[in-house]
């Protein structure tokens, strides 16, 4: 049997009296590609965190090649030959691709080595399909192109195992392809891959084995086979059977809200561009688009914070000419940001103070100028225990909280303000699959009372599994609105790179 290229024995890391990993075994073969799955808050960040050196382990040990290593830092797993692909990117968008290759790279005598690094460049593209023009600025890369600097950034340090943390959650099926083809070359070189995704078909597909992690302890390790399915994998993540949201026939009502050939100002990378959209009252709306398309500058426009420089904004058939987001919120439009720990939620306070201050002015929060702490807590603790928000109760720090409960915060917050139309961006990127089933149900339930949702998402199957209709942006712009009955992965992907679908 081939000696591996990674073993981790025993990796036990504690925060205070929190468990985040108890006693786990992960071993990596050359060729191997592993998926790493779990619920949020499963330990498979910090598992990955102790790999690279971010934390130090409180038991267990580390073999690299069969010999066991002590790894501090980031330039110590480097050392050894482990790179790793966050979801947020570290590139200097000023520079060229070549720049931002060669930053911290040793040099040829005093001089950068420009030729050492375009041949190799030129060598990761043959052998991996990995290509880039290196004169081109990081800024005018789209987002795809930006994470394949960061894989080809890992294999210019020399990694011969690559972690890669939700790498499809900003591209399109057709980028992910081009992703996995990468992968597999990797594998067939003896390259040791460790694939964290929440997209059950994308570990079936691609990976050759998987490990599954529970309260920070090993729930399963298996090969991948044909016969495992999505379903058994969500059960083993989440420790019980797990079954999807039922979307039954609607009936649509009156059209709840309209977008009429607007187009928004400059002072933006995106400006949106006559776009035509509606949404009626028993239905969700799809959008779909790689990042950066106008998808946000959509829900800023719906949300009242981003003035329409021409065109018709109308709720509920009533023209709207001023808008703001005190404005928008009070004709009915809910908002779930895409960004949940900073627009959406206040992580440095309480629960109780996050939850309502968009809501503070009104009753029964305040009374003749008052505020009133009472009604907060009482309301804050109800929807604790109505959306199963796992936290220590309303004066909980709101940073404490997973990615899901944070969301199940958000939703409860809008959901109790009885939104005639809920926005919501990227409602489950990070989530489980029972903290999105949960998000999922709650959509459903709206639509099913007459309200009308509207879904802002780069998960492709998100889409699938709840849209009545999908409208597709590009370059801030509607290319397409299908129905979901004549909607396919591969035409939304062509119009998401702008090309015409037939």
């Amino acid at each position: 049997m081939a000696q591996a290229l990674l073993e981790m024995r025993g990796i036990t890391k504690r925060f205070g009296a929190v468990v985040a990993n108890d006693r786990v075994d992960l071993s990596l073969l050359p060729g191997d590609i592993l998926g790493l799955l779990g619920e949020n808050g499963a330990g498979k960040t910090t598992l990955m965190n102790v790999l690279f050196g971010t934390y130090a382990p409180d038991e267990g040990t580390i073999a690299i090649d069969g010999k066991p290593v002590a790894i501090h830092s980031a330039a110590d797993a480097l050392a050894l030959g482990i790179g790793m692909v966050h979801q947020h990117f570290h590139l200097v968008p000023s520079m060229t691709v070549l720049e931002n290759l060669m930053i911290g790279l040793p040099g040829k005598g005093l001089r950068l080595d420009e030729a050492g690094a375009r041949a190799r460049l030129a060598d990761v593209k043959a052998r991996f399909g990995l290509g880039l023009d290196p004169d081109a600025l990081v800024s005018g890369l789209a987002i795809g192109e930006q994470q394949r600097l960061e894989i080809i950034k890992v294999l210019f340090r020399g990694a011969r195992i690559v972690i890669l943390d939700e790498p499809t959650a900003v591209l399109t099926p057709q980028e992910a392809e081009g992703l996995f083809a990468a992968l597999r070359a990797m594998a067939a070189e003896g390259f040791g891959v460790v694939f964290i995704s929440h997209k059950l078909h994308e570990i079936r597909s691609l990976t050759h084995k998987v490990t599954v992690l529970r309260q920070g302890r090993i729930a399963a390790s298996l090969a991948m086979s044909d016969a495992i399915t999505d379903r058994q994998l969500a059960e083993l993540m989440c420790g019980h059977e797990l079954t999807p949201p039922v979307k039954p026939a609607s009936e649509t009502g009156e059209v709840l809200l309209s977008l009429d050939g607007v187009s928004t100002a400059g002072g933006r990378r995106v400006r949106l561009r006559d776009v035509s959209l509606q949404v009626r009252g028993g239905e969700i709306l799809g959008i779909a688009g790689v990042s950066g398309n106008g998808q946000r500058e959509l829900a800023d426009v719906i949300a009242g914070m981003l003035p329409v420089a021409s065109g018709t904004l109308q709720v509920g058939g009533l023209a709207v000419r001023e808008t703001s987001p005190r404005v928008m919120q009070a004709l009915g439009i809910g908002r779930v940001p895409e960004d949940r720990m900073t627009t959406g939620l206040i992580t440095s306070l309480p629960l109780s103070d996050s939850m309502v201050l968009p809501l503070v002015a009104k009753k029964p929060f305040s009374r003749f100028g008052f505020i009133d702490h009472g009604a907060i807590r009482r309301f804050v603790t109800e929807q604790i225990t109505a959306f199963g928000i796992r936290a220590a109760g309303p004066d909980a720090r709101t940073g404490t909280l997973s990615g899901g409960n944070l969301q199940k915060a958000l939703l409860a917050r809008e959901l109790s303000q009885d939104p005639r139309v809920l926005l919501a961006a990227q409602p489950i990127r990070g989530l489980d699959v029972g903290a999105a089933r949960f998000v999922h149900e709650q959509f459903l339930a709206l639509r099913a009372a007459g309200r009308a949702v509207i879904v802002i998402s780069e998960d492709l199957e998100e889409l699938f599994q709840i849209s009545d209709r999908i409208a597709v942006f590009f370059e801030g712009r509607v290319m397409d609105v299908l129905p979901i009955a004549q909607a396919s992965v591969a035409r939304i992907g062509l119009l998401m790179s702008g090309q015409e679908a037939a």
